[in-house]
């Protein structure tokens, strides 16, 4: 397990500093710069704040300025924002965004494991097309719908929750389940698909066949198996739970970290960009690594293979 941990960190170092390359030459081959808007900056000004940000340097070295910046944890400050680091606008916003996120997941998890289980386990009945069908519209409606659906179902006709903002619990139960609904047919229809496999194994039969009972034989051996695909998925997801839920930020104003990354964008904020992008990525390959060490302990096959 030692080795498999060592291959996956280094493999994760390796991807980070691809994408962090990557990012920073993009970056200066797209056209504009963040002193060209909202109107043109005088030249006398404009070298002034290229000379602050470094960017009159040639390419190279401003690379390995930045470089070394990133290894001591310092990913610059706004272009745009006078005196606002990256830094200070992620620990403002990933709080917000991980509530809306995790929440999201946990009550997705939940009860898609739930509706799952008693979908395999009632092939062909009623429950089963039921599910099947919440499913299906559960993948098929998009995020912005399903919000607006609930704002106005649970904070326009009935006043139950706040339609938008950020504070209690009454303005963060309309986002989380607004981004669970995506989750909970997914988990629904993978476990179901999942269960119904493992259930069809020979291994299965063999277990029922020396006596044991049914729900036993659910519990130790099925589960497990099924459980399989749905920790794969939770690698992007857990990612996606800070970064991912752009739109339903948008539509309750939930100050998260999503919409920074937008208004960077719109504002040509290179350093704002750059720093948020390295940032998402370095959360996304963390789950995958986290993601794969838990899939190797639940699979020791992952682990031993060359």
């Amino acid at each position: 397990m030692r080795d498999f941990v060592i291959r996956r960190f280094i493999s994760m170092i390796i991807t980070l500093f691809v994408i962090a390359t990557v990012t920073f030459f993009l970056m200066h081959a797209i056209p504009g710069d963040p002193f060209s808007l909202p109107r043109e900056t005088p030249q006398e000004i404009r070298d002034n704040l290229e000379e602050k940000y470094g960017l009159n340097k040639p390419i190279l070295e401003q690379y390995f300025i930045y470089l070394k910046n990133i290894l001591k944890g310092d990913f610059g400050i706004s272009m745009k924002y006078k005196g606002t680091s990256v830094v200070d606008k992620v620990t403002s916003g990933i709080p917000k965004s991980a509530v809306i996120g995790f929440g999201g997941i946990f009550v997705g998890c939940t009860i898609g494991i739930l509706l799952g289980i008693v979908a395999a386990l009632n092939r062909g009945k009623g429950f089963d097309y039921l599910i099947i069908i919440l499913a299906i519209l559960g993948v098929s409606i998009p995020s912005f719908v399903m919000a607006s659906l609930l704002q106005y179902a649970f904070a326009v006709k009935i006043p139950l929750f706040k339609v938008a903002g950020w504070g209690g619990l009454e303005y963060m139960i309309l986002p989380i389940f607004s981004a669970a609904m995506m989750n909970i047919a997914f988990y629904a229809r993978i476990l179901r698909s999942s269960m119904l496999d493992v259930l069809n194994q020979d291994y299965i039969y063999t277990a029922r066949s020396k006596g044991l009972y049914k729900n036993e034989v659910i519990r130790k051996h099925v589960l497990r198996n099924s459980l399989l695909p749905l920790v794969t998925s939770l690698g992007p997801m857990c990612a996606g739970a800070i970064t991912g839920n752009f739109v339903i930020e948008k539509i309750f104003n939930v100050p998260g970290i999503g919409q920074s990354l937008i208004i960077a964008i719109q504002n040509s904020d290179y350093t704002m960009i750059m720093g948020l992008t390295i940032i998402f990525a370095f959360i996304t390959i963390v789950m995958y690594f986290l993601v794969d060490i838990i899939y190797g302990l639940v699979d020791p096959r992952i682990r031993l293979a060359k």
